[in-house]
C-alpha cells in the first residue's frame, strides 16, 4: 500500500503548467515541521507536491504561500538524465486531495479577528454555578 497523508505550510505559492496534451499540473513544496525534543530547535522537512487536473488548478487559483494544508496522496520516485550527464533520483508526492487547514484568517495574522478576553476576565464573567443545569441521566436520549 502506498499511501501518504501529510499537513505542513506551503513553502511557495504553486506552480501551474500544462503538459503538451493540455493537462494541468501544478506543484508546490509543503513544509512539515519535525517532532522535536525538548533541547532542539523546531525542524522541517520540504517535500515536492505534484497535483494534477482539477486538483492542479484549485491548488493554483486558492492555495498561497504560508497557508496550512492537509495533502493525501502517494508517493513516486522518478529518474532523469542531468544536463552533466548524472543520473538524478526524484522522490514526489502525487496529490489525490488537498484541503484549508485553518481558516483564511488564521494563515493572515494581521488579518485575524481580535483576541480573547483574558483567562481572569473570562472567569470573571461565567456565573457562580458554572453556568450549567443539572441534569437527570434517565431523562437523556440517548
Amino acid at each position: 500500500m502506498n499511501k501518504v497523508f501529510m499537513i505542513g505550510r506551503l513553502a511557495a505559492d504553486p506552480e501551474l503548467r500544462t503538459t503538451q496534451s493540455g493537462t494541468p499540473v501544478a506543484t508546490y513544496r509543503l513544509a512539515v515541521n519535525r517532532r522535536r525534543s525538548a533541547e532542539a530547535t523546531q525542524e522541517a522537512d520540504f517535500f515536492p507536491c505534484v497535483a494534477w487536473g482539477n486538483g492542479a488548478q484549485f491548488a493554483a487559483k486558492y492555495m498561497r504561500r504560508g497557508m496550512k494544508i492537509a495533502v493525501s496522496g502517494r508517493l513516486q520516485t522518478r529518474a532523469y538524465d542531468a544536463q552533466d550527464g548524472t543520473k538524478r533520483y526524484v522522490t514526489e508526492i502525487i496529490v489525490d486531495e488537498h484541503e484549508f487547514c485553518e481558516s483564511k484568517g488564521a494563515a493572515a495574522p494581521e488579518q485575524a479577528a481580535p483576541a480573547a478576553p483574558s483567562a481572569p476576565a473570562a472567569q470573571n464573567a461565567r456565573p457562580a454555578d458554572g453556568g450549567y443545569t443539572e441534569v437527570d441521566d434517565d431523562e437523556l436520549p440517548f
